[in-house]
């Protein structure tokens, strides 16, 4: 299987976390094996001490469709589960806290 190579896209703030409400947004990633694209996005939430943490790790966005060893389509939980995997090699965090203005 091919591996892709993702790199950060864009990371939205939809909400500034002014008036005692956290940060949100939205952080979209590209993967690109060199034959294809895939994307994924998902959003996030600004806890205490800038800190990051995804909204919801079920709720990924993404047009990435998994295959077991038979070829196959995933069950959707394990799908959410691949996902996660990636996204949590990502420097996702890193990006969110920049557009938050923290780096």
């Amino acid at each position: 299987m091919p591996r892709l190579q993702f790199a950060h896209l864009s990371t939205q703030v939809l909400i500034n976390g002014e008036g005692g409400q956290p940060a949100m947004g939205q952080t979209l990633w590209q993967g690109d094996d060199g034959e294809a694209l895939a994307g994924v996005a998902w959003d996030w939430v600004s806890m205490s001490a800038g800190v990051v943490a995804m909204v919801d790790p079920m709720a990924l966005v993404t047009n990435l469709q998994f295959l077991n060893a038979r070829g196959e389509v995933l069950a959707p939980l394990e799908s959410a589960r691949r996902l996660n995997e990636i996204v949590h090699t990502l420097p996702w965090q890193y990006e969110v806290q920049r557009a938050l203005g923290y780096h």
